[in-house]
């Protein structure tokens, strides 16, 4: 069995879409990251911070799908981080309402002696410096490190993340960061770029148009599965994320064709996870469930020509 060490947020999130709104839930990059990864053979353990609001039932989620939390810090008297945003009615846009960090700003992640041997980690949307100290902890260099950023990393710590970004194997952002973080218009190029800075990898996620991953001169596209609903699009990239990372630590391959059916896996969690709020769809999921859906997207994208 792989070892997996996820590295991100446990939050409440407030959302607000089209089909409704909630109050505070479950949510976080972490949660969603460890939720995905459980659907695999592995031994994925947590590092995040949580204030002593937590609700203890939130936490034995995780434990009850065989995800480690002894890295998981409560702090007394601490408010755990809170989210609150609103869906535009296309939902690929969101206005941000609130943001607290609260635990978070202080956050000094500590990786459990068991998990610091693990042979992937995936560093969740956090500040580089975060990331980076994760990274400085393990016994040995992992067989894969996978990140995930943003825009705002690149725009208020750029030379931290440049640190990180030097020692990772596989990035994940979507088109618009790509492009902030290269200045080309041209994904190809952009991934191009990517690639001269550090990663072999580079996933750029397109949201309801899929995802794209470059290695060299190789380049895979992955579609994104069609819905008849789409209910809440957080998440979504987080659990794409940890079905990534939780393929690639069960079959223990780290090859161009393993990373692509890494992408098709962590997109076909991705597709159920915004059939719900939250992270009600992924507590409910059932194998059964996962295998059909993929059969549908090899019959996606499967077919037949002649070349001459």
């Amino acid at each position: 069995m792989g070892k997996l060490l996820i590295v991100g947020s446990i939050a409440f999130d407030e959302i607000e879409t089209p089909f409704g709104k909630t109050g505070k839930i479950l949510g976080g990059a972490a949660t969603f990251i460890g939720l995905a990864a459980s659907q695999f053979k592995v031994d994925a353990g947590v590092v995040s911070v949580v204030g002593e609001d937590i609700p203890e039932e939130y936490l034995n989620l995780l434990k009850e799908r065989n995800i480690d939390i002894s890295g998981v810090e409560v702090v007394q008297g601490g408010k755990t981080f809170y989210w609150k945003g609103k869906y535009h009615n296309d939902l690929n846009s969101r206005d941000t309402l609130v943001t607290e960090l609260n635990t978070l700003a202080d956050f000094n992640p500590i990786v459990p002696e068991d998990y610091k041997d693990a042979e992937v980690v995936m560093l969740g949307n956090l500040h580089p410096s975060i990331q980076l100290g994760v990274i400085q902890q393990m016994n040995e260099r992992p067989k894969l490190i996978i990140l995930d950023t943003m825009n705002f990393w690149m725009d208020n710590t750029w030379d931290e993340l440049m640190e990180v970004i030097k020692l990772i194997d596989v990035i994940t952002i979507n088109d618009e960061e790509a492009r902030q973080l290269t200045g080309e218009h041209s994904l190809v190029r952009a991934a191009t770029k990517i690639q001269e800075m550090g990663p072999k990898y580079v996933v750029i996620k397109k949201g309801e148009h899929g995802a794209l991953l470059f290695h060299k001169e190789h380049i895979f596209f992955a579609p994104a599965l069609p819905l008849e609903e789409v209910f809440d699009p957080t998440g979504a990239g987080d659990t794409f994320a940890g079905g990534f990372a939780g393929y690639l630590a069960q079959v223990k391959n780290i090859s161009f064709e393993s990373l692509k059916n890494a992408i098709i896996q962590g997109s076909n969690l991705a597709s159920f996870c915004v059939e719900r709020f939250g992270t009600e769809r992924m507590l409910d999921l059932k194998p059964h469930e996962i295998d059909q859906r993929l059969g549908q997207f090899k019959e996606l994208t499967q077919f037949n020509i002649e070349l001459t």
